[in-house]
């Protein structure tokens, strides 16, 4: 049992590099719970309760809930949450995090409707949350208000290029002066593929793109950009400007639902787009999962690429777990790797994805200073590291580590996520509390 790193790995304080908001207390039950442990939809995600993320995260909430026997079910857990005071929830799975600091997409479809603002979230941090603009979302909405006011008399496909690329550059601008925003983000993954083409698009290709966006929205109400040309084309505006303000974009890489072409979310497609923008910093979200030996890849071999290790808590199993993080660390260097929850919709995802990120690096860290590949000191800097002090330098935002925050508020960070993460040595259960 190494203390320090044990103190490290479970009580240092985290910025949560990639977020999504909880649903309003109104809207508790609005989305279906098994999101909480899968990316599938539909009838897939059936089968998401006979998978162990599942099994395991049954576990670990009922242990929190306070369910035993019958009760300690996926069933039970769902039953009890749904009995529980909204707030008293919140503050119930929050409070363990030790989670200083949150950066939230607020793109994802459905929060406009259903998720609380960014800043209430603030109550469970102990820094104001910050900002990733999704630019995909942003480009949609202007080109659908565009076409709405100029419903009387439609604009030429030239003049509503211009006037889209006028107002979409100015709010990726905008967001660069913006205090509030620390990053964009981009899910060119899901809609056309990581292969984004640093040469220029032709304007008839453009046209063409904007053309067929506008009928789509003409025909259903609602536009998706899923048109390669405009997709490659607005990432690159982006990448110059966040370039230039020196705040990174994040890239959805990897794990996701089943409108991802799984062949075109490795990060090893990025390669070109990466080494024509050389001063713009590149986050390749979640561990770029099955891909994350690619990403640590690119992040060894490019200056401005980190790697961010989350989603894969609690959507893939304990064991996944351990050799993603040790995949991270084969080649990634450790001052570019960054952690994140990924969490959207509940406390509970935030505090699953925490305590069992805790857990494991532990796990794995100690492994290695156990083998004598690392110092135990080598180790704690790394969980510091990882945690706090890569995503607060590259998102420039200035924070002090709340260790008090994170570990030591009467013990009550400890004592409550040892409730879910039991230790073993020589095959006997050590609570943390014994340390």
């Amino acid at each position: 049992m190494y203390r320090e790193l044990a103190k490290a790995a479970f009580g240092y304080p985290i910025i949560d590099n990639h977020a999504h908001p909880f649903l309003k207390s109104k809207h508790r039950d609005s989305v279906r719970y098994e999101v909480l442990i899968s990316e599938a939809h539909g009838d897939a995600l059936d089968d998401a309760v006979h998978t162990l993320p599942c099994l395991r995260a049954a576990a670990q909430l009922s242990q929190l809930f306070g369910l035993t026997g019958d009760d300690a079910t996926w069933e039970g857990v769902k039953k009890k949450r749904l009995e529980l005071d909204y707030a008293e929830l919140c503050k119930l799975c929050m409070e363990p995090t030790g989670i200083q600091c949150i950066l939230f997409d607020d793109g994802l479809g459905g929060i406009a409707e259903m998720a609380e603002d960014l800043n209430w979230h603030d109550q469970y941090t102990g820094n104001p949350s910050k900002r990733i603009v999704r630019l995909e979302v942003e480009g949609q909405n202007i080109l659908q208000d565009i076409i709405v006011a100029n419903d009387d008399s439609p604009l030429s496909i030239d003049s509503l290029w211009g006037e889209f690329l006028k107002e979409f550059t100015t709010c990726m601008n905008n967001a660069a002066v913006d205090d509030r925003v620390v990053g964009y983000k981009s899910v060119a993954c899901y809609r056309t593929g990581l292969d984004v083409d640093p040469a220029p698009c032709s304007a008839d290709e453009l046209f063409k793109c904007l053309a067929s966006a506008s009928q789509q929205f003409k025909e259903k109400g609602s536009i998706r950009f899923e048109h390669k040309a405009l997709n490659d084309h607005l990432v690159k505006i982006v990448l110059d400007i966040a370039g230039k303000c020196k705040k990174p974009i994040q890239f959805h890489t990897g794990l996701g639902d089943n409108e991802i072409t799984l062949t075109k979310s490795s990060p090893a497609h990025m390669q070109p787009i990466i080494k024509a923008f050389p001063d713009t910093i590149f986050v390749l979200l979640h561990s770029s999962y099955p891909y994350t030996r690619d990403a640590g890849y690119l992040t060894s071999v490019y200056k401005n690429v980190y790697l961010d290790f989350g989603e894969i808590f609690p959507f893939i199993s304990a064991d996944a777990q351990r050799t993603v993080v040790r995949q991270v660390l084969e080649l990634a260097p450790t001052n570019k790797i960054l952690w994140s929850t990924d969490a959207a919709w509940w406390p509970e995802r935030f505090y699953l994805a925490t305590a069992q990120a805790r857990e494991v690096i532990y796990e794995v860290l100690a492994g290695f200073v156990g083998k004598r590949d690392l110092t135990e000191d080598q180790a704690v800097s790394i969980v510091k590291m990882a945690f706090f002090e890569n995503a607060n330098r590259i998102y420039m935002l200035g924070l002090q580590p709340n260790v008090q925050h994170g570990w030591n508020r009467e013990g009550l960070v400890i004592q409550q996520i040892v409730i879910v993460v039991p230790w073993f040595k020589r095959g006997v259960f050590v609570p943390m509390h014994s340390f």
